[in-house]
């Protein structure tokens, strides 16, 4: 009985481990207020086009850019998107209060199947630096927040050897 509730115990606070992933959702966050869709195409770090919506602006985030004149770490983060989200894959996303920007893009919020919220993860892992238009600000406290912590340890584009 005594190596059961020590199982119980490791067990309980090796799930509770997992819950400490900023860029992960509770399941209902991601899911409420969210539609899903299938990314057809990548244009850059952080354009993309979704089945249904066609091409796709992320909010709150902006990556350097690869188009009209290449910026440092616009590949990379361009690479990273490809990487995670290659055409195929299934997403969630809600489309901000202004749904569409100048160009005609949807503007959009992007949770991955497993929860992970794709705009947070830009800015967490340097790949993108903080964009903030309203009125799109509904994540944007925990973006300046990502971004302060990707520069302090010098993540991505905030590594000196890097840009």
């Amino acid at each position: 009985m005594l190596f059961l509730r020590a199982a119980a115990l490791a067990a309980a606070l090796g799930l509770a481990g997992c819950a400490a992933d900023p860029t992960a959702e509770p399941t209902g966050a991601a899911v409420a207020g969210t539609r899903t869709a299938t990314v057809t195409k990548n244009t850059d770090g952080d354009t993309l086009r979704l089945s249904g919506i066609g091409r796709v602006r992320l909010i709150g985030v902006d990556t350097p850019e690869v188009y009209g004149g290449v910026e440092c770490y616009g590949r990379a983060a361009s690479a990273f998107t490809e990487r995670v989200l290659p055409p195929g894959t299934n997403v969630r996303y809600r489309l901000g209060v202004e749904s569409r920007d100048r160009y005609g893009r949807a503007l959009a919020y992007v949770w991955l199947r497993d929860g992970h919220f794709f705009n947070l993860m830009l800015v967490e892992r340097g790949y993108a630096q903080v964009l903030t238009i309203p009125p799109n600000v509904d994540y944007a406290d925990r973006f300046r927040k990502a971004q302060r912590k990707a520069r302090e340890n010098e993540r991505g584009l905030w590594d000196p050897r890097v840009c």
